[in-house]
């Protein structure tokens, strides 16, 4: 995507106007569409009391698939969210063991995000850098909302360094309707920060964890949109939020 900024005569960045847009569905999801908008044809043959019902559930689906552009904030500081949905868990938890050989022992504070079927579910990369490892864990499809879920679900690691040597850790987790995870990216690829690193298919969570020294700049029940929310920052202390 070019660049939303554009030099001003003083050297200060000046936003240009941008205009909303329908999101693309991403390719993953096109033939689900065509799925079931061919069903809708031939259910709309056999009664057309079918046709709205199933016209609405083939809308849905194109949403599900749904793949909205997104302006990803820079600084070497910072950790995006790689997911979209609603921060349901900040806890200080030990590292998990599939990860000790790139994130260390101890423990990290990881940072939860829960999608529902109505959030986007294309998955982004926290930073830039390169991709240092993958693993897929075949498991349970418990309820994602379960603490218990990061150790027994379907699951797939990553683990990102970025180019000052910093790693993140982020973990695709399936859910009680999420029967598939997918992963664009294996291990060596270069990653941009905000870049498309996978899918979950349909409704899941995500956690990341942060690296020592950096803070969650998310506050319990707050919406994160993948690619553009500051989930860590290093230096400064947690945020915290009032629901109101």
């Amino acid at each position: 995507m070019p660049s939303l900024e554009k030099p001003e005569a003083a050297g200060l960045p000046v936003t240009t106007t941008v205009k909303w847009r329908f999101p693309a569905v991403h390719p993953e999801g096109q033939k689900f569409v065509a799925i079931a908008f061919g069903i809708t044809l031939l259910m709309t043959i056999v009664h057309n009391v079918f046709f709205w019902p199933l016209l609405g559930l083939t809308i849905w689906v194109a949403a599900f698939f749904r793949d909205p552009i997104r302006t990803t904030p820079r600084g070497e500081d910072l950790i995006v969210s790689p997911a979209d949905g609603l921060v349901t868990m900040i806890a200080d938890v030990p590292v998990p063991r599939e990860l000790t050989g790139e994130l260390g022992e101890g423990r990290l504070t990881r940072v939860s995000v829960f999608m529902s079927v109505f959030d986007v579910h294309i998955n982004r990369a926290p930073i830039a850098g390169t991709i240092r490892q993958v693993v897929y864990i075949s498991g349970k499809f418990l309820n994602a909302d379960l603490d218990k879920a990061s150790e027994d679900n379907e699951r797939q690691h990553f683990v990102v360094e970025g180019h000052d040597g910093r790693k993140v850790g982020f973990t695709q987790i399936a859910g009680l309707v999420a029967r598939r995870i997918m992963g664009f990216v294996k291990v060596g690829d270069m990653v941009a920060a905000g870049q498309r690193v996978g899918l979950i298919r349909f409704g899941s969570r995500v956690d990341v964890y942060l690296p020592a020294g950096y803070a969650p700049q998310v506050a319990l029940g707050q919406r994160a949109i993948a690619g553009e929310t500051i989930l860590g920052r290093a230096g400064v202390a947690p945020a915290s939020g009032v629901a109101q």
